[in-house]
């Protein structure tokens, strides 16, 4: 099982329902050192923002979210959903527990 913070939409459990087929169980944790701001993205319909983490390595700022299980292919799907504006990263939460994040492609 691989670990997925989420920030975001990725908490919606209907998005879950849609994504992986379930409602994920989650604990709520936090991600030290980071800010949470705003980007735009095209979508069909217009311009629309999103959530995303930046790096301040700031002990003072945080983000809070929620943990997540995923097997390796819930975690392949979550890449797609994310799409081409999100890469994945590695980071280590408050709980001391690694997980996987989405931030911006730089």
């Amino acid at each position: 099982m691989e670990n997925l913070f989420a920030y975001g939409t990725l908490k919606d459990k209907e998005i879950q329902e849609r994504i992986f087929g379930r409602i994920l169980k989650g604990t709520p944790d936090n991600l030290i050192g980071y800010v949470s701001s705003e980007i735009n993205i095209e979508e069909e319909f217009g311009i629309i923002q999103y959530p995303i983490i930046t790096e301040t390595h700031n002990t003072k700022e945080s983000i809070s979210g929620m943990c997540y299980q995923l097997t390796k292919r819930e975690l392949e799907l979550a890449d797609t959903y994310e799409g081409m504006h999100y890469k994945r990263i590695e980071v280590t939460l408050e709980s001391n527990q690694i997980a996987w994040t989405y931030t911006a492609v730089e």
